[in-house]
């Protein structure tokens, strides 16, 4: 099964990350061809897994679903960008202004927790945002016109609290993917 654990955004900030995208994706327009990340899949996540075979799954989920000993917190959508940060456009992005600290201390947990079962730490440094978009073609030039745009558009302030990080299981297709939850584990400091 293909596994990542994800914080999971309310339905009020789930509302206001699909008007932006839906902003974004008018602007953007024919510039660029995407996938739009439909609002029930949209999340915060955490830690990629990728694939764990079936017979270590119970294992794996077990050391991910025990109480993280950190405190709910809130988290506070910000700017919008794009990855990377020159070149081709690859993926559009709702940054965060609040929960970031608290984001990257789950992140570094779940990858300690994953270590024993041979998962190593991802090598690229953690960055929190929200997926709009990613990017299946972006004509040669349409980098910095696509990040002038994106520059130019902000969500509307809003705050979510998060008490609990969600385990998915990801069932791909050409349809788009499938998220569903499988476990959680809930924040007690």
């Amino acid at each position: 099964m293909r596994l990542f654990v994800a914080v999971e955004i309310d339905d009020r900030a789930r509302q206001v990350a699909a008007a932006t995208a839906e902003a974004l994706r008018r602007a953007i327009g024919p510039r660029l061809t995407a996938r739009w990340v439909v609002p029930e899949n949209m999340h915060l996540t955490v830690r990629f897994i990728g694939h764990v075979e079936d017979s270590r799954a119970p294992a794996v989920l077990d050391a991910l679903v025990r109480p993280l000993e950190i405190p709910a917190f809130d988290i506070e959508l910000a700017g919008c960008g794009v990855f990377p940060p020159s070149g081709g456009p690859r993926v559009i992005w709702i940054g965060l202004a609040a929960g970031l600290p608290t984001l990257a201390a789950m992140h570094d947990e779940f990858d300690r927790r994953l270590e024993p079962f041979g998962f190593e730490p991802e090598r690229r440094a953690f960055s929190a945002h929200l997926t709009l978009a990613r990017v299946k073609d972006a004509p040669k030039g349409a980098g910095a016109v696509v990040r002038e745009i994106v520059r130019r558009v902000a969500p509307a302030s809003m705050r979510c609290h998060i008490t609990r990080a969600t385990i998915f299981q990801s069932h791909l297709s050409p349809r788009g993917p499938r998220y569903e939850p499988v476990a959680q584990s809930s924040l007690n400091g």
